[in-house]
């Protein structure tokens, strides 16, 4: 299984660093050459920070040398999507405003614990302005390129992090998923993608959206180095309000157990309208090789999205009130105009769409009182071209900005946890999601490990550029 051009999946480069196989330093240096080879075309990494991540990586090299053991992710080079704070970096989220902020005094949580795992963090990944994007088209650092055709989109907004991954340019990268940012960029790039339960991950200095929606997680891949990276950023974090009580339950362990017994439906109705046939083709692909044709329906999922929008616009809108009235002409003007839109917002009309969202999310643990798993469509359709403004779908001609992402809002909308795996389609992947109860990551991940030894879910190896 292989996480980089060179071949290499973090597991192996981990085990090579421990067995003093490979240096970490060694394994540095040609990712950072990787880098500067490849992304002047894909445009993933707004940063790269080599003299840390070079000192990072002697430091490793030196703990194995006295007989330490420096974690299970030793030597792994990763990167960060921009709204993570860098320690040295300025937080700039996608944006031109947020680069007058000082650089950050501390790395976010999620960094510091895969750097106690031995990871050595490379640099920062571009994004979609403030998180708010779903095509990874930025216009203030130029568009992410999808490593599979350079001409179209990696989705967004974590679209440097897809991107890279995707290239081979790195074997792990985080991201956020307000409303499917991290399942949409993996569907685009063919790679794999975690959006943990709400508050499972902690968000602890890194650049908010959408408090209520915001989760961070990682991509990959291949499923064991997702499990990898998810198991060493698990933990309460009394930083993050949200993840201040549930404790690590690892997963790498299990990933191999026997998927037979668990109930595994697709998901009907909504989620089999509005959708191209190559998303229908890997949808039937992943139900076949799980032996299901049983379909249930999630209740109301399109007032779900509505919801789900109206609650980000109007969440968003209060946090970049004052970037809004003083520096109006220095946002994107797509993603200024929804946020003066959300501004707007009558306050009874958002306090309707959380009274909803308390029902919704009642009448879908409902449904996993008698299902373990459910399978949906991760994106409508493959990387649409970049600059794409619409595409046809029933003889409609709709925004594909807006539509990107109209599978991934009614789950993320609760905060269920999903992986997002690749379906290998020619001549573009698409991906599918693998959506279980909260905090039942666990389930998820071996679905989706299951899925990939049976070859039907895997990462293709990156030939557009």
């Amino acid at each position: 299984m292989t996480a980089n051009r060179d071949g290499l999946s973090a597991s192996e480069i981990a085990l090579a660093v421990t067995g003093r196989k490979m240096s970490a330093l060694g394994v540095t240096e040609a990712t950072l050459a990787r880098i500067a080879k490849h992304d002047s075309v894909l445009n993933s990494f707004t940063d790269v920070i080599a003299d840390r991540a070079r000192a990072r990586a002697r430091a490793v090299d030196a703990s194995i040398a006295a007989g330490k053991n420096p974690g299970p992710l030793a030597g792994v080079p990763f990167a960060v999507k921009n709204l993570f704070d860098v320690q040295g970096l300025s937080t700039r989220a996608g944006s031109k405003i947020n680069r007058d902020l000082k650089p950050s005094p501390r790395d976010a949580t999620l960094i510091e614990r895969l750097e106690a795992a031995g990871a050595v963090l490379v640099g920062a990944l571009n994004m979609g302005e403030y998180a708010y994007d779903f095509t990874g088209e930025n216009v203030h650092d130029g568009p992410s390129r999808n490593p599979h055709d350079v001409t179209r989109m990696t989705g967004g907004s974590s679209g440097g992090s897809g991107g890279a991954v995707g290239g081979g340019l790195v074997p792990l990268a985080l991201g956020s998923d307000t409303n499917g940012s991290i399942r949409v960029p993996s569907s685009f790039c063919g790679i794999f993608g975690l959006k943990p339960t709400y508050g499972r991950l902690s968000r602890a200095r890194s650049f908010p959206f959408v408090f209520s929606l915001d989760h961070l997680g990682p991509f990959a891949r291949n499923v064991g180095d997702l499990a990898l990276a998810y198991d060493a950023m698990q933990g309460p974090d009394t930083d993050d309000a949200a993840c201040t009580t549930r404790p690590a339950e690892p997963v790498t362990p299990f990933l191999a157990q026997d998927v037979g017994g668990l109930k595994i439906a697709i998901a009907g109705g909504y989620f089999q309208k509005n959708v191209f046939p190559e998303a229908i083709e890997a949808v039937a692909r992943v139900a076949k090789a799980l032996g299901t044709t049983r379909v249930v329906e999630i209740p109301e999922a399109a007032r779900a999205r509505a919801a789900a929008y109206v609650i980000t616009t109007s969440e968003g809108a209060s946090l970049h009130l004052d970037r809004l009235r003083k520096r109006p002409n220095d946002f994107d003007p797509a993603v200024r105009d929804r946020l003066l839109a959300g501004a707007m917002i009558p306050a009874p009309l958002v306090d309707r769409a959380q009274k909803f969202r308390r029902w919704y999310r009642a009448r879908v643990l409902e449904i996993f009182k008698s299902v373990d798993v459910i399978i949906a469509p991760a994106t409508p359709c493959v990387a649409p071209k970049l600059g794409q403004a619409t595409f046809a779908l029933d003889g409609v001609e709709l925004p594909v900005r807006a539509n990107i992402g109209i599978h991934t809002q009614p789950i993320s909308f609760i905060g269920l946890p999903v992986v997002a795996a690749p379906v290998p389609l020619d001549p573009m992947p698409i991906g599918v999601q693998i959506i279980t109860a909260p905090w039942r990551e666990d389930i998820a991940l071996r679905v989706a490990h299951a899925l990939e030894r049976a070859g039907v879910v895997s990462a293709p190896r990156p030939g557009g550029f």
